[in-house]
């Protein structure tokens, strides 16, 4: 059996761990959160390199990526290097490449229309593939990353603004400890609500992007609203229904009642590729997707119809 590992700086009341079978093989695939704790997260993988086929990294991304542009988070490498023997992923080569598919599918096959719907997309430079494909739908695109990643109130509305304030911000931002920039460990199931940026929501119909992100600052009313999103738990959909979200729909398949993170579902891509990280190309990511039939997780929390 092959067994993927996905090491984690988020909460560890969120782990998660399923048994499957994908194109033949089978899979044993774990999530284990660290609570923000850096050195447990380095630790642990240190402990399991060579053990496992596959790690993922999870609550942190080893780039920003803009485009062909790249900046490797300080702190991400360092966890990244105490892998020695076992390929290790962040979920962004996936996630560029299965998130342009997601939308694609939404608007062409499901008929989730994207054209002049307002959406807030909390982070661009985190899914810089997503946000590229939601403008290309013609997306009336709001990019969140000064609002919720560094707490100023300024919306960015073209990939082209996204692109001017990566270029200024990310080779600083990179060099900062992550705990400033994203929320790890406990602050990921504070379920407080935090209206100061409530506009922002109200004025979408479609919030797309990093659950965690979302969650920071989302309002106590959220009806008729549409999450795109990703590693949501029972707990986190049952919220969401009550908050009156109309459909939520996750970029990763739902494998026993939950929807691992892209750098899970890239460590087992890796493993059914039999190539190093580096060496697997986007064509081979569609390829397997394509074989496997990846389809987005859709669920009506609160309405039947669909528009």
């Amino acid at each position: 059996m092959k067994h993927v590992i996905s090491i984690s700086l988020g909460s560890s009341s969120r782990n998660h761990s399923v048994e499957t079978e994908i194109l033949g093989h089978k899979f044993r695939i774990e999530r284990i959160g660290t609570d923000g704790d850096m050195k447990k997260a380095v630790d642990l993988i240190k402990e399991l390199d060579g053990k496992v086929d596959a790690f993922g990294m999870g609550g942190i991304d080893l780039y920003i990526a803009i485009g062909s542009r790249r900046y490797m988070l300080r702190d991400a490498a360092k966890i990244a290097r105490a892998a020695e023997k076992t390929p290790i992923v962040d979920g962004s080569g996936l996630k560029n490449t299965l998130e342009r598919k997601v939308i694609e599918y939404l608007n062409n096959e499901y008929g989730l229309k994207f054209k002049d719907r307002k959406v807030l997309l909390v982070c661009g430079m985190d899914r810089f593939g997503m946000a590229e494909s939601l403008a290309k739908f013609g997306s009336d695109l709001v990019l969140g990353d000064f609002i919720f990643a560094l707490g100023i109130p300024i919306p960015l509305r073209s990939l082209r603004a996204l692109g001017n304030a990566a270029a200024v911000l990310a080779p600083i931002v990179s060099q900062l400890p992550f705990k400033y920039l994203y929320p790890t460990g406990s602050k990921q199931e504070e379920d407080k609500t935090n209206p100061r940026f409530s506009r922002f929501y109200d004025r979408a119909e479609i919030i797309a992007g990093d659950y965690h992100f979302i969650k920071k600052y989302m309002p106590a009313r959220m009806d008729g609203k549409i999450i795109i999103t990703n590693t949501v738990t029972e707990r986190d959909i049952e919220m969401l229904k009550q908050k009156g979200v109309k459909l939520l729909i996750t970029t990763t398949p739902n494998l026993n009642g939950r929807s691992f993170g892209t750098n899970v579902m890239e460590a087992v891509f890796v493993v059914l590729s039999e190539k190093r990280p580096g060496e697997i190309t986007p064509a081979d990511y569609e390829a397997l997707m394509d074989k496997i039939g990846f389809k987005p997780r859709i669920e009506v929390l609160n309405e039947k119809a669909v528009s």
